[in-house]
């Protein structure tokens, strides 16, 4: 079938069928402002995945990068509590960031450790410590520009009354953008699919591997801060739970999106376009009130799927051969 040409283009399909589904199912749930509401479902997951997506792509993988947003999160709030304004807030969770990413970068790249492990154990290290300086409290009373950063839109942000787009939406179409060039459309996005497909032969074509892995490590770092920063102003609290589990639902984005979990392979738009899967979908059953255990389950569930489906997709008769990474069906 040709819908089934590309992954990305199945990914469009099913997008549309949620839509449609739950939007002749759900009063309200295709109106303009469920719809903004929906993005917030999305855009701080969609930005954690980004880095995700790149990181796999180049045969890495970062565990930890929901705990370095619950501790990008605690900077803000010690910071806040020491007397700090707004920028400075921010400049401390960026820092924070990475300084997270350069401790996973560095042991993966100065120790030779693999990245699985090394932030399995830095997962616990950075959860760690945010449960120990925060104990069972919460970290309020954060300014008011933060909360418009989280829950504002861009008409509020330009004085547009009607232009209901959330900021955060528009701050991770930025970054997605930026992303998929980088990718796509540059020497440095062609070297990670090198270093994903063989890094020994990367590595003996002359590409520093181990500067590359680094800055990648560092850059899911920058992009935790990121989300943490839309989170913390969006939820007005710093909590030692922040974002717990994230992690999977960012794998889960990443591969469903059509990113080899083996490197090599994926694609930008298609970890965009399964984030706005993922994320309506959820969206749709907070709607109807489904509890947060089942929707765990679906979401292991659907990474299953997207591991399965595009192998079957790719073993079918008619399938073509495809000669491009970035355009990849496989999972």
């Amino acid at each position: 079938m040709k819908a089934l040409d590309t992954w990305e283009r199945v990914l469009i399909g099913l997008i549309a069928l949620v839509f449609l589904a739950f939007g002749l199912g759900i009063d309200g749930f295709l109106s303009p402002y469920a719809l903004a509401d929906s993005t917030y479902n999305i855009s701080e997951k969609c930005l954690i995945a980004l880095a995700m997506a790149l990181l796999i792509i180049a045969g890495e993988i970062d565990l930890s990068i929901a705990a370095t947003m619950a501790l990008c999160s605690l900077a803000m709030g010690l910071a806040m509590q020491a007397g700090a304004g707004l920028p400075l807030m921010i400049a401390a969770a960026l820092a924070t960031g990475l300084a997270c990413g350069a401790l996973n970068g560095w042991l993966v790249t100065r120790w030779r450790l693999p990245s699985i492990v090394v932030t399995i154990g830095t997962l616990s290290l950075y959860r760690g410590l945010a449960q120990v300086i925060l104990g069972d409290q919460a970290i309020t009373g954060y300014p008011e520009p933060l909360s418009v950063l989280g829950n504002g839109t861009l008409g509020d942000l330009l004085g547009i009354e009607g232009l209901i787009v959330p900021i955060e939406f528009a701050l991770m179409a930025v970054a997605a953008v930026a992303v998929g060039i980088f990718l796509h459309a540059s020497v440095g996005g062609r070297r990670l699919y090198a270093i994903g497909a063989n890094p020994v032969a990367a590595r003996f074509s002359g590409i520093a591997v181990d500067r590359w892995r680094l800055g990648l490590f560092l850059f899911a770092g920058l992009m935790a801060a990121l989300a943490a920063i839309a989170l913390t102003g969006r939820i007005g609290s710093t909590r030692p739970n922040l974002a717990m589990g994230w992690e999977l639902e960012a794998i889960t984005i990443v591969i469903l999106g059509g990113v080899a979990i083996e490197g090599g392979r994926g694609s930008i738009v298609g970890t965009v376009l399964a984030a706005v899967l993922l994320g309506s979908f959820t969206f749709a059953l907070g709607m109807l009130n489904v509890s947060g255990i089942v929707m765990s389950m679906i979401v292991g569930a659907l990474l299953i799927v997207a591991m399965v489906l595009p192998r079957f997709l790719r073993r079918r008769p008619s399938a073509q051969p495809r000669t491009s990474p970035a355009r990849s069906v496989t999972a």
